[in-house]
């Protein structure tokens, strides 16, 4: 079943959704990462000083890997994903003074550190994640230390078993 984990950059997808496909053997797919790799752009944000992800292109790139399952795919946004695609959906949260200092400490600095801490706050991923989605697959889970980390990974590594149980 593939799990969903979007969320501001800087909360720890990248390191949860990982760890996850090492524990499990789930391909762990990083819609940052696949884009780079097929350039599925369609231009670049002057203002943000980042490429705008072409996401029809993306979708067809994810098709056939989202049909055979077994999938983590980490993203920040989750808008444009289809409903059907995922199973659940984790949002990681990060505090701010946490947050602030690895966004920092990756070079964002000006609006783009702003902006993504103002999306933070407003839980502005998290509520695109309950529009998207049907609620009851939504899920929050911290993500300041690494013992949220060793947590959110075993919560995450039990709701996989039970649904296993519950689906063959």
């Amino acid at each position: 079943p593939p799990p969903l984990s979007p969320g501001t950059p800087g909360v720890g997808k990248s390191t949860l959704g990982k760890e996850l496909a090492a524990r499990t053997g789930l391909t762990y797919i990083n819609v940052g990462d696949l884009a780079k790799e097929g350039e599925l752009y369609e231009g670049f944000d002057e203002e943000y000083e980042c490429p705008i992800l072409d996401e029809d292109r993306v979708i067809d790139e994810l098709e056939d890997k989202m049909h055979e399952g077994g999938v983590v795919v980490d993203y920040h946004g989750c808008d444009f994903f289809p409903e059907q695609w995922f199973h659940i959906v984790f949002v990681l949260r990060t505090d701010n003074s946490f947050l602030y200092d690895r966004l920092e400490s990756r070079g964002y600095k000006g609006k783009k550190l702003q902006d993504n801490i103002q999306c933070e706050i407003f839980q502005t991923l998290y509520e695109e994640a309950m529009l998207s989605y049907r609620e009851e697959i939504v899920h929050q889970l911290p993500s300041n230390t690494p013992e949220d980390l060793e947590r959110n990974l075993d919560q995450i590594m039990q709701w996989i078993e039970q649904w296993m149980k519950d689906n063959n």
